[in-house]
């Protein structure tokens, strides 16, 4: 039997009136019984008759963030930046994770699409990259931003920022503190950014003739744990190193973890850099010298892309990041 408005009003405790107010994106509702009647919708698989609604617009004012990102840190800002964008438009944000590698992504997917009918879709990395998923949304003219993606998506504009140019910019300045002696925490496989990153570490390396030592170029996967069995890995290899530059802030501050583990002072004895300057780059000890991702801007860039009126001009968004020295790094030439 197919589900009724009448059984979403039960469900949601709320009149049938309410119920079409929230699918008709109506004003007149709190934030409140707007994400119960959702709830329930979503609970019955109820998906609302367009016709019936005789709208004189099929926009449904709801814009749908996507992510498979371990950083909870990198998907907050990101979450941050579109939601003021939709604010500013009157539109809301639903924030939905999704296992990149799963077996039922494009199911997922369309069934967002169909159940909410949301006006576009924000691909955060590494879904940007997920070829099925970047020919769902064409099939289904879904308009979507993707951020910091691995290639150009054709006609669709793009948001990124020059990760390569940021890793060599922070490895460099390394080397002009004197380390020569510099290991590095790759990021997780599945994500673009990882192997950009470390190809401006050894671009870094290789302009300033230094032989990377294939014993502190450790795997990881952007969390803490990770950053914590790399950095032991690294430090327990013998001769070690005396700066590690991690992919990002959740495995750098993992590293500083380790190093504390083993009696090792950061930085008298290891300067330890990151990358995303997201909250725990503030708030671990000594606080973290690491690469500042505009990620609130990329969200912020992603929806408006999506929400503005005229997209006959397709645009490549390339952010600028900036270099944050704080206390976890320290120059040897003293």
């Amino acid at each position: 039997m197919k589900t009724t408005i009448m059984d979403v009003a039960r469900l949601a405790g709320v009149s049938m009136k309410t119920v079409s107010r929230v699918m008709n994106n109506e004003p007149s509702v709190s934030d409140t019984t707007r994400e119960k009647v959702n709830s329930a919708a979503l609970e019955l698989n109820y998906t609302p008759n367009r016709a019936a609604r005789g709208l004189a617009s099929s926009k449904s004012f709801l814009i749908a963030m996507l992510y498979d990102i371990p950083s909870p840190g990198y998907t907050i800002n990101l979450q941050k930046g579109a939601t003021n964008a939709c604010r500013e438009h009157g539109y809301h944000l639903i924030v939905e994770p999704l296992d990149t590698a799963g077996e039922n992504i494009t199911k997922e997917i369309t069934g967002l699409i169909t159940r909410l009918s949301v006006d576009g879709i924000i691909l955060a990395p590494p879904l940007c990259d997920n070829a099925e998923v970047v020919r769902l949304l064409a099939k289904k003219n879904t308009p979507y931003i993707p951020i910091a993606p691995s290639a150009n998506h054709g006609d669709v504009s793009i948001v990124k920022m020059d990760d390569v140019r940021a890793a060599k910019e922070m490895t460099s300045y390394l080397i002009g503190l004197g380390h020569r002696d510099i290991g590095f925490v790759k990021g997780h496989p599945r994500h673009s950014a990882s192997a950009l990153r470390f190809q401006g570490y050894r671009e870094a390396m290789r302009a300033a003739e230094i032989t990377i030592s294939p014993d502190w170029v450790v795997d990881g996967d952007f969390t803490y744990k990770s950053g914590v069995d790399a950095g032991l890995a690294i430090l327990k290899s013998g001769k070690r190193p005396t700066a590690i530059f991690a992919c990002n802030d959740d495995s750098a501050a993992g590293v500083m973890s380790s190093a504390a583990q083993l009696g090792i002072s950061v930085p008298n004895d290891l300067s330890v850099a990151g990358f995303d300057d997201t909250t725990i780059a503030r708030s671990v000890w000594p606080p973290l010298t690491t690469i500042r991702q505009p990620v609130v801007d990329m969200g912020y860039r992603a929806a408006k892309l999506l929400l503005q009126k005229d997209e006959s001009e397709l645009s490549q968004n390339i952010l600028n990041h900036a270099l944050v020295e704080r206390a976890s790094t320290r120059s040897l030439k003293n």
